[in-house]
């Protein structure tokens, strides 16, 4: 892990198209902004494990369909 000191207004480059700048801190809270194409998705970590959890959750429940699917017999008439 790269760790790096800024200060207010500084900034960070990551690659040629991404920059994050200090826009403040008080009271132990920092705040950055981001600038990136829109082709990049920026998550929050408590967000994107949720949407994780979420996807593992869909995935398991879409192969237990498939799973009943396969042992579903269809009576000919």
């Amino acid at each position: 892990m790269l760790v790096l000191t800024r200060k207010i207004n500084e900034e960070i480059f990551i690659g040629s198209d991404i920059t994050i700048k200090v826009v403040s801190s008080s009271e132990g809270l920092v705040k950055i902004g981001i600038n990136a194409p829109r082709n990049v998705q920026i998550y929050r970590k408590e967000v994107y494990d949720r949407v994780k959890q979420k996807t593992i959750e869909a995935s398991k429940a879409s192969i237990q369909t498939v799973v009943d699917l396969q042992n579903y017999k269809i009576k000919k008439l």
